[in-house]
């Protein structure tokens, strides 16, 4: 059998096959239609339909799937080494949280980049901070000095502590966090130069408590197989053009908002701003928290009692997180 296909009203009919490679008029719409033998029309739909699908997919490449709007464990990655936050579907949701509160954004892809050593660092810091805190305060006391080198006498620390501080200042040297790097066993010293490029200066001035909390939660949530969606080091652009920085903020299961404020050092007079931030976002005070390094758990209960926002400390807020999501 034989094919009249109309391109112009889509009529469609089998003829006997000795009418192929004829031209007839279409009964329907009366225009010129060519007569093709069976094979040759499948042919032609097939390569049509290929086209289109192959089309199709390179779309679907550069338009994140629906399903994709929020991280999940579903595709294991390697939460230190991927670029999969800067993904607009990831953070999408979170922009669409704040925009729901004609609220708009402004995302900076590289604070959730983890291709780089900025999260292990932090992370590494962050679980030891007992023992790294003596470091970490040369180091930004040097800093901010406007000198260069660093030496740590670390005799009269155990064994153990030796063995973690050294490690941890030998993988700032490796991850070129500081310029040179030098261990004298018999002295028990390490001089250290330090790095004066900006961002290395920022992450030791603060930032890599940013990096801690957020990476943190990245490995909880994930952990935990539950939907979220990120943000880390963002401003917000409310519509009377006021503007705040937020360090870390989490929306998961889909709905309810984490806020986080990480501070290592004064903190107290940024109480009351915000408190006023809190309930300009309508967000429940248990999920806003504001973090702040060395504070104790005691500190930490009386100053929740005493004002508008949740106090935390480093230890202890992925505790406070996981309790709001039994």
């Amino acid at each position: 059998m034989a094919i009249i296909r109309c391109n112009n009203c889509s009529y469609l009919r089998e003829v006997p096959n000795e009418y192929a490679g004829k031209t007839v008029k279409c009964p329907t719409c009366e225009q010129g239609v060519p007569i093709h033998d069976t094979l040759t029309f499948v042919r032609s739909v097939l390569e049509k339909y290929s086209a289109l699908l192959a089309k199709h997919r390179e779309i679907q490449k550069l338009v994140p799937s629906n399903t994709a709007n929020e991280t999940t464990k579903n595709a294991e990655i390697d939460l230190h080494n991927t670029t999969a936050m800067t993904n607009i579907g990831q953070y999408k949701p979170v922009a669409q949280w704040f925009e729901s509160k004609k609220i708009q954004i402004d995302v900076d892809l590289q604070a959730l980049d983890t291709q780089g050593f900025f999260d292990e660092v932090a992370v590494e810091l962050g679980a030891n901070y007992d023992v790294l805190q003596d470091v970490l305060d040369r180091i930004k006391k040097t800093q901010k000095s406007g000198y260069t080198s660093v030496v740590l006498n670390i005799g009269k620390n155990s064994q153990k502590e030796m063995q973690l501080i050294t490690g941890f200042c030998k993988r700032l040297y490796e991850y070129s966090f500081v310029a040179k790097y030098f261990y004298n066993k018999n002295e028990k010293r390490i001089y250290l130069t330090l790095q004066t490029a900006p961002a290395i200066v920022n992450f030791f001035n603060g930032e890599w408590l940013e990096w801690f909390v957020f990476m943190r939660l990245l490995k909880f949530f994930y952990e935990k197989n539950d939907l979220f969606s990120c943000l880390r080091s963002f401003t917000i652009n409310f519509a009377n053009e006021d503007k705040q920085e937020i360090d870390v903020f989490f929306l998961f299961k889909s709905r309810i908002p984490l806020f986080i404020e990480c501070k290592s050092g004064e903190f107290r007079s940024m109480i009351d701003k915000y408190s006023k931030l809190r309930q300009r976002l309508a967000i429940d005070k248990e999920y806003f928290l504001l973090l702040v390094l060395g504070l104790s758990d005691e500190q930490a209960r009386g100053l929740t009692s005493m004002y508008g926002v949740t106090f935390v400390n480093e230890k202890n807020f992925i505790d406070h997180i996981s309790a709001l999501l039994h």
